[in-house]
């Protein structure tokens, strides 16, 4: 499919410093956008500048929430190129979530060109490590009328922004609150798919975080609520016993590409991995004994961050010294020297832009 360029061309008015970048908060000036219709598949490809989108208030979209998205990042190279992680596997997971909610899937060969031709447009908008640009493709239900059922019309879109750190601490560790009043998925729901209604069921829990201190919850299984599942916006990995170990997604978690490349990165590096279920009250043990050494969150956005503390009620669980461990240390400097093309690309997940 051909894809149109309409792009502004506009520079950053001063060089980007990825201290003064907080995730999500700048956008670079263009976006790709092509729509879908039962007749006509999908159609009218183009890169325009970045400004809002024409909904009517009966687009489906904000009434049965049919949206889906995804998170991966550009960065910057030695010698001045900009490359992407991994994009094939966040095309496969957006067409797997496009499944699960009932919405057209997207060629992965124009997902894929759509994000090398916009990031190539606004390609001055990649700072410097450890900065990166952060992609956010997503789709949404623009059909107008009011009725349950799947739309007939959807809307494709890409924004990007450059980006430092997830979270403000940087590289310091991050303090969690264990979720027990709510769960965020339960088997048979949405939990795997990448959608905005998980994340809106999640705020309520991530408020009550936030008046704890806490920068995230650990949600726990929603059959019997002792299963570890994951944090809202990251994957989680313990140290148990010297293995590296984390959930599996067994339908309820969603398969985390930085999670999935952590994995390959262990067997790699010589260090044990596991995916198994993980009892709440095995960390709990663990942290008390010292068999728990790391806990760490993985993420597009988050790359790889440490746990300093689990906060279960009025009990606050301190992990190691509350600093960075040496896995997670050693294993985000693995992924990040990769992703930054200072080690070479050995697993060919680096896409040239």
């Amino acid at each position: 499919m051909e894809i149109l360029d309409r792009s502004v061309a506009r520079a950053p008015q001063a060089p980007l410093d990825p201290v003064k970048l907080p995730f999500g908060r700048t956008f670079s000036p263009n976006m790709f956008m092509a729509e879908w219709d039962e007749e006509r598949g999908w159609r009218d490809a183009r890169i325009v500048p970045y400004g809002p989108l024409q909904l009517a208030p009966s687009a489906m979209v904000l009434h049965y929430g049919q949206e889906i998205f995804e998170g991966l990042k550009a960065f910057r190279q030695p010698g001045g190129g900009v490359k992407l992680f991994r994009p094939d596997r966040n095309a496969a997971r957006l067409n797997a979530s496009a499944r699960r909610i009932s919405m057209p899937e997207i060629p992965v060969e124009l997902q894929l060109e759509a994000m090398k031709r916009l990031v190539a447009v606004d390609r001055a908008w990649v700072p410097p490590a450890p900065g990166s640009l952060y992609l956010r493709p997503a789709m949404i239900a623009t059909e107008e009328g009011l009725g349950v059922h799947s739309s007939r019309r959807f809307l494709y879109f890409i924004i990007t922004g450059p980006t430092g750190s997830y979270f403000a601490n940087g590289t310091g560790t991050v303090r969690i609150m264990v979720a027990r009043d709510w769960v965020r998925a339960a088997p048979g729901g949405t939990g795997a798919a990448k959608t905005g209604g998980n994340y809106a069921a999640s705020l309520l829990a991530g408020a009550v975080a936030k008046q704890k201190g806490c920068d995230q919850v650990l949600w726990l299984d929603a059959v019997e609520r002792r299963h570890v599942e994951e944090v809202g916006a990251m994957n989680l990995v313990f140290v148990l016993d010297g293995v590296v170990t984390t959930p599996p997604t067994s339908g309820t978690i969603l398969a985390g590409i930085t999670r999935e490349s952590i994995g390959v990165l262990c067997h790699e590096i010589g260090l044990p991995f596991v995916e198994r279920a993980i009892h709440i009250e095995e960390v709990f043990q663990g942290l008390a004994s010292g068999d728990c050494s790391e806990i760490f969150g993985c993420g597009t956005a988050a790359v790889v961050s440490p746990v300093g503390e689990l906060v279960d009620g009025d009990t606050v669980y301190k992990v190691g010294n509350a600093a960075e461990g040496p896995v997670a240390k050693r294993l985000r400097e693995a992924l990040t020297a990769l992703q930054f093309g200072t080690a070479p690309d050995t697993h060919g997940w680096m896409v040239e832009v």
